[in-house]
């Protein structure tokens, strides 16, 4: 029994600091899933504090994580860790059965689990924490002297919201979405020689025009049994259409970008041979003018002395986006694209990428803007 308890506590504890890690390296990624459980569960009031509250979670299943290999304040750590993984539980559960959110975020996106993977992983976590809170008494802790405790939770404790603020004020240590530095973007977005698409069943209601007679057939059973060829069976409303065999899904699905008046410059952007700045600010209104400044000063001496292509990509409307530049004597050209492309390309708002025939060379958080020296020296003049 103590060889089971041990095992469980070094799994769980493992465990919970492992995803309190990944999340905590993408927190404002964290925080935009969160948005999506308090639209579904109408708490939309929390949105505005997504990220802050998905930075006290990571700490949370850091800290309780370690505790628990620690073996230290046996009651309270295991009477929280039993309180997260019900709730986690109960809503990894409403999100499978009810189909309200397609990935749960436990892991980031490091490793995407469906809901029903999560509930699953959920259930395992769950019967184990349980067993562990029974036992509860029998866990040695690692140190019985108040001091030593005090320094070892003041360390775990430290060390992880140190390490959510950087990544939050940068960007993640480590970048697990399809817009790393690296990504070649236009591949990321076809599909491969000898890639299996998406399979669909194409469903047709017939009427027979002499005897009124009414049948519902497949695409194959059209094909196969040639009645097709028989005019007094014709097709009747519009056939239904669905997918029988998920094939293969490009790493980017949902990137276009335009201009005002909606001309689809994707291509022409991305697949520029020389280099470009892509200055990202999906939001204007939350954007951080100081760097937006200090953005558009860079992409003036860019322009002029290298002729750089300099464009602004957000999600703002045409009209707000106009205004703001006005305002903001902005020398960039810009352009438009859905909000959640444009969160993953880079986890500022703004932020910057440098793009060469369609490769993301590199890319930096507004809190870290290069300065033009640096990106001339290292790029623009060899």
């Amino acid at each position: 029994m103590k060889v089971i308890l041990n095992f469980f506590r070094l799994f769980v504890g493992i465990l919970f600091i492992f995803s309190g890690l990944i999340k905590a390296n993408d927190t404002i990624g964290f925080g935009y899933k969160l948005e999506e459980y308090f639209d579904v569960f109408h708490m939309s009031f929390f949105s505005s504090y997504a990220t802050a509250i998905a930075m006290i979670l990571c700490i949370l299943e850091i800290v309780l994580g370690a505790l628990l290999l620690f073996g230290l304040w046996r009651k309270q750590v295991t009477s929280g860790l039993l309180g997260i993984i019900i709730f986690f539980t109960f809503l990894t559960f409403v999100s499978a059965f009810f189909k309200v959110v397609t990935s749960c975020g436990c892991f980031g996106d490091a490793i995407p689990l469906t809901p029903w993977q999560s509930f699953s992983k959920d259930l395992v976590l769950l019967v184990m924490i349980v067993y562990i809170f029974i036992r509860r008494k029998d866990i040695q802790p690692v140190t019985v002297h108040p001091g030593w405790q005090s320094v070892l939770f003041t360390f775990v404790f430290a060390t992880s919201l140190m390490f959510t603020q950087f990544t939050y004020n940068y960007l993640p240590v480590i970048d697990f979405l399809p817009y790393k530095v690296g990504a070649n973007l236009p591949q990321l977005m076809s599909m491969p020689v000898g890639a299996v698409p998406d399979e669909y069943e194409i469903t047709y209601n017939m009427t027979n025009k002499k005897t009124g007679k009414k049948k519902v057939m497949t695409d194959k059973a059209y094909l196969k049994t040639g009645i097709w060829k028989d005019d007094n069976w014709e097709i009747v409303g519009t056939p239904e259409s669905r997918l029988v065999k998920e094939g293969y899904q490009p790493k980017i699905r949902d990137l276009k970008i335009s201009d005002a008046s909606g001309t689809d410059y994707t291509k022409e952007i991305i697949e520029n041979p020389y280099y470009s700045l892509v200055m990202v600010a999906w939001n204007l209104k939350d954007a951080d003018e100081q760097a937006i400044s200090a953005l558009n000063a860079l992409a003036l001496n860019a322009t002029e002395q290298f002729n750089i292509r300099t464009v602004l990509l957000t999600a703002n409307s045409a009209q707000d986006a106009d205004a703001f530049s006005k305002r903001m004597k902005l020398f960039m050209e810009i352009f438009y694209a859905d909000a959640v492309p444009l969160k993953s390309m880079v986890r500022a708002n703004p932020g910057i990428l440098l793009l060469k025939n369609g490769v993301i060379v590199d890319k930096w958080h507004y809190h870290d803007i290069p300065s033009f020296d640096l990106l001339s020296k290292t790029y623009f003049a060899k």
